[in-house]
C-alpha cells in the first residue's frame, strides 16, 4: 500500500483537524454500513482509509463548515 500524506487534508476541513475527524467518522460509518464508495480503492481497503480518500478528492464535504475568521 502507497503512503499518502494527510497534511493537505487540513485544507478541506477549514485549517480544523476536528472537524476533518469528525467528517472522516461520519463517512467511515457510512461507508461501514453499506453506501457505495465514490472513489476505487482495493477491496482490503478499511472504511476510515476509503473516507480520508474520499475528502482528498473532494468527493465528501462537510455541511455547513464555517472559515476561520
Amino acid at each position: 500500500m502507497v503512503y499518502r500524506g494527510r497534511e493537505g487534508l487540513l485544507d478541506k476541513s477549514m485549517g480544523s483537524i476536528y472537524k476533518l475527524v469528525i467528517l472522516a467518522s461520519k463517512r467511515a460509518l457510512e461507508i461501514a454500513e453499506g453506501q457505495p464508495k465514490l472513489v476505487k480503492d482495493e477491496l482490503s481497503a478499511k472504511p476510515s482509509t476509503v473516507a480520508l480518500h474520499e475528502i482528498e478528492q473532494g468527493k465528501v464535504e462537510a455541511k455547513g463548515m464555517k472559515a476561520k475568521e
